[in-house]
């Protein structure tokens, strides 16, 4: 059966009855306030949640939800005063809600097995327990990992090293070469190890740069739908241990992505640039070619980066600059049309002043020698229309 990181004495393994709530806060390690003996069979959303469901309340702004909510008992980050429900209070209600789900929603039992419609090389090797699903190709020299699982209709191509415990769903496409750790997941779609983007002018035409290396991605990495990575031209393309990618994210060739790091959807990495271990990129962000975004550094939706940003720093915009700027650029914005209209009256009325003053040009005037500027005040300008003409 698929390993699941719980030992068989450990696993909890509700019944159809569920559990009581006293055991579900152990297992989350969370305080129990209230009746521990009743039982919850599920987790619901707060609107849907009823007498046997666990809703949640991950932060304030949910609590006026949770007062009115049937839902039999809460999870929540600090107790609600005067609820009248039992309550599991934990240090981090999204990691300890990400448990309750995988207690009341297991993952299906492995079923080790080669469908007949697979085509599986000789030269293959497979580990103990491996799953392969029915249309799968598995290319010579191939080697997956215990307890692995292929859904349909994906390829893995020649020289292919797959870890232990790995999913691999529908329609993924391991190119040659590409090397893969353990526990990583691989949504539909995606498509792991094709060439990348490399080509040379030669007079009115381009000639393809052969993409020899190759895309390793370590272990406890996850890759979204229909994401594309591209294999190096020489060398590795690398996503270190812990990544998570989101969909529709674009990995150009020879990209190194640190460990931990989250890049969220319609992200496309130019070739040779550096993610830093636990930086975030967010949707729709462009990073150009060898560019490097430093450890912990965090970049908002929509920004174009061209040039390198420090560690820990917190950019946006297009093109990116530092957060603190663009928000001050985001709240002029909209007042652009009113200051343009005061800017318009403002040289308006210097315009009329400085007519009768006798000022001809916003630039100034010379008069006796010297030159008269709009920016000084009138009395300033008056005297020094008087100190020009000098005394007799």
């Amino acid at each position: 059966m698929r390993k699941t990181g719980l030992t068989p004495r450990n696993k909890p393994e509700p019944a159809d009855g569920g559990m009581t709530l006293a055991e579900l806060a152990r297992l989350l390690g969370g305080e129990l306030c209230g009746e521990g003996g009743i039982r919850i069979c599920r987790v619901s959303p707060l609107p849907e949640a009823g007498p046997d469901a666990l809703g949640f309340a991950v932060d304030a702004r949910h609590f006026p939800a949770a007062r009115v909510s049937a839902a039999g008992a809460l999870l929540v980050p600090g107790r609600i005063p005067d609820l009248d429900r039992p309550q599991i209070v934990v240090k981090n209600p999204y990691l300890a809600l990400a448990r309750a789900l995988r207690i009341f929603f297991p993952e299906p039992e492995l079923v080790p097995g080669i469908s007949p419609s697979a085509v599986v090389s000789d030269s293959a090797i497979l580990g103990v327990g491996v799953k392969i699903h029915p249309l799968v190709a598995v290319g010579a020299g191939a080697k997956i990992g215990a307890y692995s699982e292929i859904y349909p209709n994906s390829y893995v191509g020649p020289g292919v090293i797959i870890g232990e415990e790995c999913r691999i769903y529908s329609r993924v496409s391991l190119r040659e070469g590409t090397r893969i750790g353990n526990r990583v997941i691989i949504q539909d779609g995606a498509v792991i190890g094709s060439d990348g983007f490399g080509y040379v002018r030669d007079g009115e035409e381009y000639r393809k740069i052969p993409q020899v290396g190759i895309v390793e991605i370590e272990d406890e990495v996850e890759i979204g739908a229909n994401v594309t990575v591209d294999r190096a031209t020489l060398g590795r393309t690398i996503i270190r241990k812990g990544t998570k990618i989101d969909n529709l994210v674009q990995v150009g060739h020879n990209v190194e992505i640190g460990k931990n790091a989250i890049i969220v959807a319609q992200v496309a990495l130019g070739g040779s640039c550096r993610i830093g271990d636990q930086a975030v990129l967010a949707g729709q962000v462009a990073v150009a070619d060898h560019v490097e975004i430093g450890a912990g550094a965090q970049v908002g939706g929509q920004s174009g980066v061209l040039r390198d940003v420090p560690p820990g720093a917190k950019v946006s915009g297009t093109y990116a600059m530092p957060l603190s700027d663009w928000l001050r650029v985001q709240a002029i914005l909209p007042k652009l049309p009113e200051m343009r209209n005061e800017l318009r009256e403002i040289r308006e009325r210097l315009s009329r002043q400085e007519k009768e003053v006798g000022v001809r040009s916003p630039d100034g005037l010379k008069r006796g020698g010297r030159v008269c500027s709009p920016n000084r005040p009138k009395k300033i300008r008056s005297k020094m229309k008087t100190r020009g003409r000098g005394k007799p």
